[in-house]
């Protein structure tokens, strides 16, 4: 059995024109609790392809016509971050290996066993999931920066950038304890419990440096 459960939203896409191992696949894993849908072309799953997706996907590198690796290129052109897993045939390892380089989780070679395809798979949800959460808090950091003052940001990126508050009123004109009600109120509109949460969150969303 799996030892890492899928969230509920999380599905497994699998994109395989061999029918045979396809079928084989969708049995394994919803045997083993996961949500499965599965797919016989590339251009078959991009027709329901959606930048919300969640889960990952498991593609087999070399299809008639439109390849894995085609369609790999095509999900990042369009934005999909699914975290892919390549199935390979003795041959196509270099395939793999290019397509590793480009952003793919990883690669598993045929004939497979259960257990490497769930350690896989288990691997590329754990990723998706903290890739979802960054992108939520990266978001959420971005809204409650859009409700900071003018007076507030200026106070912000001092801080950000290291300076204690009696440099920042000497920077902004204003007194010591007008920085700390400030600080305080900066502290408290961001959500952050302590100086290091702060600058972590504004840099994860502002990584080319402080400022409007």
């Amino acid at each position: 059995m799996s030892g890492l459960p899928a969230a509920p939203d999380q599905t497994i896409h699998v994109v395989d024109d061999d029918e045979a191992l396809r079928d084989s696949l969708v049995w394994m894993l919803e045997a083993n609790g996961y949500s499965v849908a599965a797919y016989d072309s590339g251009e078959a799953f991009l027709q329901v392809c959606r930048p919300d997706m969640a889960g990952c996907i498991v593609l087999d590198v070399r299809m008639p016509g439109m390849s894995g690796l085609e369609l790999f290129e095509e999900l990042g052109r369009r934005r999909c971050g699914l975290p892919v897993v390549f199935i390979t045939g003795h041959g196509d390892v270099p395939m793999a290996v290019s397509a590793l380089k480009k952003g793919a989780v990883d690669f598993i070679e045929k004939p497979f066993g259960e257990r490497d395809m769930l350690r896989l798979i288990e691997h590329c949800l754990q990723l998706e999931r903290d890739n979802r959460d960054k992108r939520l808090l990266e978001a959420e950091t971005a809204r409650r920066l859009e409700h900071l003052t003018q007076r507030e940001r200026e106070v912000l990126d001092l801080i950000i950038v290291g300076k204690l508050n009696k440099q920042i009123a000497d920077v902004l004109g204003i007194s010591i304890k007008t920085v700390e009600v400030h600080r305080a109120r900066v502290m408290e509109k961001m959500g952050a419990h302590s100086l290091a949460e702060l600058v972590q969150h504004v840099v994860t969303v502002e990584p080319g440096g402080v400022g409007r």
